[in-house]
């Protein structure tokens, strides 16, 4: 294929469509179902999961009581657990789908998909989450969507009696797939464009950049076959829709849509899996591709500080600096309050703000037939990152590199929050499997903190939150943590999704643990000790 002057690829791609909502473009293994048999359901829920407790800013706690110790002490109902139950959706493993001798995508392990999903189902999940992979279904070529592999798994999910929350995914997860398959890329042709011109990629301060995701500089510039990035995924969207119509609002009820590496609204400031990182590092900040650059440039001409516009902050240390001795993230005339500092903070976060609204208002304009009618149920969901350690510093320097302007002294998430209850989208926040005694005082981590501040701006502008667990979690402990954050006073979560389906949840030590989990989270309320 030859260039074009644009600095895409030429190609015979078809016509894009134009819409009436259009706006301006800018393993099979038997031993699953005998441990399911083994556990007897009885006794597990009669002795209740667990004794957990509320964190709470005074320091003091307050226990969730198991069903025979309601019957002891006086309780209290929380008025807002009078919601339905929070609905349990288990993710699909990481490895999925592969792909086969031809290059073509496939289901792998389906036999044994089959049998775990009938699992989950007598031990009462809800449903699954199911990443809808940009890099599989429009693979090949721009505008040819295969759907083949989702219409079969969605079918099979349904049969089971499943309901589904799907994950529009425009991200690669090759970097950080653990499977031996390698993980699903970008379309084919995404990555055959960015051959030619690497700046269709995030880059940081020495002009290293991944091919997990498009930066946001190309949302608006027309590179992809005369597509800008924002039409790929609201085309891609567009397909969705069309083919799981009958699907959406009965079966699917939950649709997230991807905005980030790992499908969360967020810069690569931390990538994992090619050496750059390693926690608790800072991170660095990811604007130096020529789109963003020449943007940051436009921002501080208007800013009368053209100055401001010639690079990033050249005093922010690197991947795997902590805070202490980085000038930019300490409160002296160089940091991160200093006027530069807040002009260019408030251009990164802006940025990643827009980029949002815009992907998301197609979104939600495409699902307002199905939330318009009442006999189907929908909601659109967006993710942001669990970026906990750092949290307990005047600048949060993990954050600010991520893209979320929260310190000390400004509320990051607000904004963020703002602009989701405009499209009347939930949150979807990780970390909910966390305590903050369980990592490390030197490195000021809080997830118990961000996931409080999460609650009181979801709060504020009258927004939903989803939860799930960031890490791999099946024992007691770690369950009745999850178990107290989605039925959190200040905040009962619509739903939680846990992370992942995968061999381990069906040995008998965790899955006798797993099943009365999912048999709590399934009730319709909960007491307090009073």
């Amino acid at each position: 294929m030859g260039m074009i002057e644009s600095g895409g690829v030429a190609c015979k791609c078809t016509g894009r469509r134009s819409y009436g909502f259009r706006e301006a473009t800018f393993h099979e293994n038997r031993i699953f179902l005998s441990n399911l048999r083994s556990v007897s359901m009885t006794p597990l829920l009669l002795n209740g999961l667990c004794c957990t407790r509320w964190p709470s800013v005074a320091g003091t706690r307050t226990c969730i009581l198991s069903m025979d110790d309601r019957e002891k002490s006086g309780s209290t109902m929380l008025e807002s657990s009078r919601q339905k139950r929070v609905p349990l959706y288990v993710m699909m493993p990481a490895d999925t789908f592969g792909i086969d001798a031809s290059g073509s995508p496939r289901i792998r392990k389906i036999k044994a998909i089959t049998v775990s999903l009938k699992a989950l189902k007598l031990a009462g999940v809800h449903g699954i989450a199911v990443e809808v992979w940009w890099g599989i279904v429009e693979r090949f070529s721009p505008l040819a969507y295969n759907w083949s592999l989702y219409e079969e798994l969605f079918q099979l999910i349904s049969q089971m009696g499943l309901k589904l929350h799907v994950a529009l995914s425009f991200h690669s997860n090759r970097r950080t797939s653990s499977s031996g398959s390698g993980g699903v890329s970008l379309p084919l042709w995404i990555l055959e464009i960015g051959e030619h011109n690497k700046d269709i990629y995030y880059q940081d301060q020495n002009g290293f950049s991944n091919d997990a995701y498009l930066t946001l500089g190309v949302d608006q510039i027309p590179l992809f076959c005369g597509r800008t990035a924002i039409q790929c995924y609201e085309d891609f969207m567009f397909s969705f829709f069309n083919k799981f119509d009958s699907f959406i609002g009965n079966v699917i009820e939950e649709i997230s849509v991807g905005l980030g590496p790992s499908g969360e609204l967020r810069y690569p400031a931390h990538p994992f899996g090619d050496g750059r990182w390693e926690f608790p590092g800072i991170g660095e900040f990811q604007c130096y591709d020529k789109y963003m650059m020449e943007d940051l440039r436009m921002a501080a001409a208007q800013e009368g500080k053209p100055q401001w516009g010639d690079k990033g902050p050249q005093n922010a240390g690197y991947y795997n600096s902590l805070p202490s001795g980085v000038p930019f993230f300490g409160e002296g005339e160089e940091g991160f309050l200093s006027d530069y500092g807040r002009f260019f903070l408030e251009w990164y976060s802006g940025r990643l703000i827009q980029h949002a609204d815009a992907i998301l208002a197609k979104a939600a304009n495409m699902l307002k037939k199905y939330q318009e009618n009442k006999r189907t149920t929908v909601i659109l969901v967006a993710k942001i990152g669990g970026i906990y350690w750092w949290y307990w510093t005047f600048s949060h320097p993990a954050e600010l590199t991520s893209g979320y302007y929260n310190t000390a002294y400004r509320d990051g998430y607000d904004p963020i929050a703002l602009m989701l209850s405009r499209h009347g989208a939930a949150l979807h926040i990780s970390c909910l499997e966390m305590l903050d005694s369980e990592t490390s005082p030197a490195y000021l981590c809080s997830p118990e903190g961000l996931l409080e501040q999460i609650r009181t701006v979801s709060k504020k502008r009258t927004i939903r939150l989803i939860g799930r667990n960031t890490n791999e979690q099946f024992n007691k402990a770690g369950l009745c943590q999850i178990y107290a954050n989605c039925y959190h006073p200040k905040a009962v979560v619509r739903a939680f999704t846990f992370f992942r389906m995968n061999d381990k949840i069906f040995r008998v030590e965790n899955w006798k643990n797993f099943v009365p989990f999912v048999r709590k989270m399934s009730t319709d309320l909960v007491y307090l000790e009073t």
